[in-house]
């Protein structure tokens, strides 16, 4: 089980960390320092690398998770209501990713390979939005776990 937890708490470490660096230092000084080609080719290339983490990290999450409440507790009857939440949070937060990965992050790339600004720009506003959702559950999901089972 130490080994299971460990896993599950580096791997939303590594999702909710990188998008707190990314949203709260990384992006308001490529947005003041970086004129837009930059700055969009910076933001393609960042996503580029850490996308691949996320991905682990929900493959994690979810195997972590399933495996706790189903193999050593049980089934969702037998673990508090903080589990449920975080699942279903956590559930929400991977729906974000996937729709951030498959649906803008591919058009921005798009676009900064054709050297459309105007679209990056308006693709990178989208994902940035959506981020900022995935942060703010994420920030919540971290919460949860931390003090859900002191709360029954």
């Amino acid at each position: 089980m130490s080994v299971m937890i460990t896993l599950h708490l580096l791997a939303a470490v590594i999702w909710v960390g990188g998008m707190f660096f990314a949203y709260m230092a990384l992006r308001p000084v490529a947005a003041s320092l970086l004129e837009p080609p930059v700055r969009l080719t910076l933001w393609a290339q960042v996503f580029t690398r850490f996308f691949p983490w996320v991905w682990a990290s929900v493959l994690l999450l979810l195997g972590t998770g399933l495996w706790m409440t189903f193999g050593i507790f049980g089934g969702m009857k037998y673990v508090g209501i903080h589990v449920h939440i975080m699942l279903l949070l956590g559930l929400i937060m991977m729906l974000l990713f996937f729709h951030i990965y498959f649906a803008p992050f591919r058009r921005l790339k798009q676009a900064v390979a054709a050297s459309d600004w105007q679209t990056g720009g308006a693709k990178l506003g989208q994902i940035r939005k959506l981020i900022a959702v995935n942060l703010s559950l994420g920030l919540l999901v971290v919460a949860i776990a931390a003090a859900g089972r002191y709360l029954q």
